[in-house]
C-alpha cells in the first residue's frame, strides 16, 4: 500500500467579509481538518458588526476591523495599506474575498497579485456586481449559479476557478435562488482554497489550470 504524505506547511489565508459570514464558516471549518492544505490565519471585515465576526470568535480565529469608509464602494485612502499591513503581519498566502463588498484597486492587487481569490453569486462573465439573482430572474435564465476566480483590477472579470451551476425553478424568487447559490458556493469555497494551497492552478492567457480532478 502507498504512502500518504501530509505537509507540515499550510497556506495561511485571510478572509475579506462584509457581511453574514457563511462562505467564511464553510472554509474555516474544513480549514480544521489537520489535513486540509490551508488554515484560515484571520478575519478581516469592514464592519466589527457583521455576523462574520460572530462566526470567528465562534470558531477562535483572530479578527480585524478596517475603517473603510461608507459602506460598499471604494474603500476609503488608507484602508488598502492597512489590510496589507494585517496581511504581511500574518505571513499570508491567499487572500479571500467572502462576501467584501469593497473594490480593491490598489496596493493589495499588486503585493498580493494571483494571490487573491472571491467568490461571486452569478456565472461570470454574467450578471457582474451586485443583486446577480435578482439580474439572472429579469433575464428569464434557466441556469444561474456561483463562480470563485482570480481578482485583478476589473469587477468580477479575473480568470474563473471553479463554477457551479444552480438550475432556476419557475417558482423561484430572489430569496429561493440567493439560497440555493449559497449552498453551492460553500462547497467551491473551500475547494478552490484547496487547489491553490495545493500548488495545483496556473493561469495560461485567461484560463485556469489543474482544476481537474
Amino acid at each position: 500500500m502507498g504512502r500518504v504524505f501530509v505537509t507540515s506547511v499550510r497556506c495561511r489565508v485571510t478572509v475579506l467579509a462584509s457581511g453574514r459570514g457563511s462562505n467564511f464558516r464553510a472554509l474555516a471549518e474544513r480549514c480544521q481538518d489537520p489535513a486540509f492544505p490551508a488554515g484560515v490565519a484571520c478575519l478581516i471585515t469592514d464592519d466589527a458588526h457583521s455576523g462574520a465576526v460572530g462566526v470567528a470568535e465562534s470558531l477562535g480565529v483572530r479578527w480585524h476591523a478596517v475603517d473603510a469608509g461608507e459602506r460598499r464602494g471604494r474603500l476609503r485612502p488608507g484602508a488598502e495599506a492597512e489590510i496589507v499591513r494585517l496581511c504581511e503581519a500574518e505571513r499570508v498566502g491567499l487572500v479571500f474575498l467572502a462576501g467584501f463588498m469593497r473594490v480593491l484597486e490598489g496596493e493589495l492587487l499588486s503585493r498580493f497579485e494571483g494571490r487573491i481569490l472571491n467568490v461571486h453569486p452569478s456565472l461570470l462573465p454574467s450578471f457582474k456586481g451586485l443583486h446577480a439573482q435578482r439580474q439572472a430572474l429579469e433575464y428569464g435564465v434557466k441556469v444561474a449559479g456561483c463562480t470563485v476566480h482570480f481578482v485583478d483590477a476589473s469587477v468580477d472579470g479575473g480568470p474563473i476557478v471553479l463554477q457551479a451551476a444552480v438550475g432556476v425553478r419557475d417558482d423561484d424568487s430572489v430569496e429561493s435562488l440567493r439560497a440555493r447559490v449559497l449552498e453551492a458556493e460553500h462547497r467551491i469555497v473551500p475547494r478552490a482554497v484547496e487547489l491553490f494551497a495545493s500548488g495545483r492552478l496556473r493561469i495560461e492567457a485567461r484560463r485556469v489550470l489543474g482544476t481537474d480532478d
